[in-house]
C-alpha cells in the first residue's frame, strides 16, 4: 500500500467517523424536536425557493419561501431576522419546519392576536357574503363580520361592500380544532367616530346658526339630513313658505342646502333644521300687497266646514269664511259653492300678518253706512223694542238701539216694567254714555224726568220775576213763588 493510499484511506477514515459523529448528533436533535414542537431560530439563508433558519451546531431547518410572500411576490424577511417556526418532518435529511398556524403564517396571527388584545385596528378587505354576514380578509386570514356589524344600521346592499377595505376591531379571537375563528366589527368603530364628531359638534352647533347639510334620506314627513357626523331633520312644514305637494320634487339625496337649525336635543341626539328660515317670510309684505278692499285671485287648496283656503301665493293662505261663499244664501258646506282645485276671485277684507291670516269674501265688502250717535246728555225719543229682567231696550234713531237699565226707569220697586211699558209704547229718554265702536247706548227715563222737572221749575221761577216786574207792591217774589207751588200742588 502506497503512502498516499494510506493517506486517503486516513481521511477517508476521518471522514467517515466525522459523518457518523454528525449523523449521531442529527438523530438525536430528531429525537429532541417533535412534530408541531415550536422553535425560535435565526436565517442563515434565503435562496430561491427556501428559506433556511439554524436550528444549533450544524443541524439547519428549512421552510417554504411562499410562508414569506405577500401577494405581489415580495419577501418580507431577511437573513439575520428570528422568526419562530414549528417543526413537521424530516424528509432526506432536511428538517422541514412551517411558521404556518391553522393554515395562516404564525407572525399574522400573532399580530392579529395583538390586535384583539390591546383593542387595535386592522384593515380588512370585504371578499364575498356569507350566511349571517361578510367574509373579512385581514393581511391574508379569514375573518367574520356579522352583517349588524358592517355598518351602524346594518346592511343588506351587498354591492355597497364587496370588493372594498374598510378598518374593522376585533371582538372575538380564538383557536378552534379546524382553524382560528375571529369576529370583527366596522360598526363599533363607525359609532366611536360618531361619538367623538358629536363630542365635537355639540362644541360648535347652537340653536339659531346657519349651516350647511347633506339630503341622506327623503321621507313624507320631512328629510334627514348629514351635518358632518350626525343626522338633523328638515320636517315637511320647514322645506318652504309655499305648499310641499312632493319633497321629492324639491330636493334630491346628495343634495347640500342651506338651513337654520331651530332646535338641539342632544340627549336623544335630534337636530331639527328649517330651510324656510332663510327665504324671505312672505307675510311681511301682506300689508302692502294685499289692501283691504282689493280683489285676488287663487286656487282653493283645502275645504272645512267653516270655509275655504285660497292659496294667494306661496307660503300665504286666506279663508273665505262659509258666511262669504253664500252671496246672501244660508250654505250648509263649503262645497256647494267651491271645490278643492277650482280657481276662484275674492275680496281682502281684514289682515293680520303677526296672526298670519287673511280674511277673504266672494263679495267686495261694503261700507258700512255711518251712524249718526246721540250726544250724551241729549233727550230723545224713543220705542220700546223688549223688556229683560235686567232693563228696557229702546230703539232710537238710525236703528240703534239703547239700554234703559232697571235703575234708570224711575219706577217704584216692584213694578212690572212688562207692563208698564210694553212693546212699541213711546219712552222719552236721556243719553247717559255712548260706545261708538260697540255700538252701545245708556238711556235713561229717570234722567229725563229730573231734566224735565228742573226746566219746569226754572220755567215757573222766570214766570214770577216777569210777574213781579209788572206787579210791584203786590208782594215779595218769595211769595208770588210760594203761591204758584201751592197752585201746583193744587193741581196735582
Amino acid at each position: 500500500m502506497s503512502f498516499n493510499n494510506l493517506e486517503n484511506e486516513s481521511i477517508n477514515s476521518a471522514d467517515r467517523e466525522d459523518f457518523a459523529s454528525m449523523l449521531e448528533k442529527s438523530d438525536d436533535l430528531n429525537h429532541q424536536l417533535e412534530p408541531g414542537q415550536k422553535v425560535t431560530a435565526k436565517i442563515i439563508a434565503i435562496s430561491e425557493d427556501t428559506v433556511y433558519i439554524g436550528l444549533g451546531g450544524k443541524n439547519d431547518g428549512a421552510i417554504d419561501i411562499s410562508e414569506f410572500q405577500d401577494e405581489n411576490g415580495a419577501i418580507h424577511v431577511n437573513t439575520g431576522d428570528d422568526i419562530d417556526a414549528f417543526f413537521m418532518f424530516v424528509k432526506d435529511g432536511i428538517k422541514k419546519l412551517t411558521t404556518l398556524v391553522n393554515g395562516y403564517p404564525a407572525l399574522k396571527l400573532n399580530t392579529l392576536r395583538n390586535a384583539f388584545d390591546n383593542s387595535l385596528t386592522v384593515n380588512g378587505e370585504v371578499k364575498t357574503e356569507v350566511r349571517g354576514g361578510f367574509e373579512i380578509s385581514v393581511d391574508g386570514v379569514r375573518c367574520f363580520c356579522p352583517v349588524s356589524h358592517i355598518d351602524i344600521r346594518g346592511s343588506r346592499e351587498v354591492g355597497s361592500y364587496i370588493g372594498k377595505t374598510f378598518p374593522f376591531r376585533i371582538l372575538e379571537y380564538k383557536n378552534a380544532e379546524r382553524g382560528v375563528n375571529i369576529i370583527v366589527s366596522r360598526r363599533v368603530l363607525l359609532e366611536q367616530e360618531k361619538e367623538d364628531k358629536i363630542n365635537r359638534l355639540k362644541q360648535n352647533l347652537s340653536v339659531g346658526m346657519d349651516t350647511t347639510a347633506v339630503v341622506r334620506s327623503i321621507q313624507k314627513f320631512g328629510v334627514f339630513v348629514d351635518l358632518g357626523g350626525i343626522d338633523g331633520m328638515v320636517p315637511a312644514s320647514e322645506i318652504s313658505w309655499g305648499r310641499v305637494e312632493n319633497i321629492a320634487d324639491i330636493l334630491s339625496i346628495g343634495q347640500k342646502i342651506d338651513a337654520k337649525i331651530i332646535s338641539i336635543d342632544w340627549e336623544n341626539n335630534k337636530i331639527t333644521l328649517s330651510m324656510k328660515a332663510l327665504q324671505p317670510d312672505p307675510w311681511r309684505s301682506v300689508h302692502e300687497k294685499y289692501l283691504v278692499g282689493s280683489r285676488i285671485s287663487g286656487a282653493v287648496v283645502r275645504l272645512a266646514p267653516y270655509g275655504a283656503f285660497i292659496n294667494i301665493e306661496p307660503g300665504i293662505d286666506g279663508l273665505i269664511h262659509i258666511s262669504n261663499l253664500g252671496a246672501g244664501r244660508r250654505i250648509n258646506h263649503p262645497k256647494e259653492v267651491v271645490q278643492v282645485g277650482q280657481w276662484v276671485e275674492a275680496y281682502v277684507i281684514a289682515s293680520d300678518p303677526q296672526l298670519r291670516k287673511i280674511s277673504l269674501s266672494m263679495q267686495p265688502k261694503l261700507e258700512p253706512k255711518a251712524v249718526n250717535f246721540p250726544a250724551v246728555g241729549e233727550i230723545i225719543d224713543g220705542n220700546v223694542e223688549r223688556v229683560m229682567p235686567f232693563g228696557i231696550f229702546v230703539k232710537i234713531n238710525d236703528g240703534l238701539t239703547g239700554l234703559v237699565p232697571n235703575s234708570e226707569a224711575a219706577t217704584s220697586r216692584g213694578t212690572d216694567h212688562g207692563k208698564t211699558f210694553p212693546p212699541g209704547s213711546t219712552m222719552k229718554v236721556l243719553v247717559l254714555e255712548v260706545d261708538a265702536d260697540k255700538k252701545k247706548v245708556l238711556l235713561s227715563r229717570k234722567g229725563f224726568l229730573e231734566r224735565a222737572e228742573q226746566e219746569e221749575y226754572e220755567q215757573y221761577r222766570d214766570s214770577v220775576k216777569n210777574e213781579q216786574k209788572s206787579k210791584s207792591g203786590l208782594g215779595t217774589l218769595g211769595e208770588l213763588i210760594k203761591a204758584k207751588m201751592e197752585e201746583k200742588k193744587l193741581v196735582i
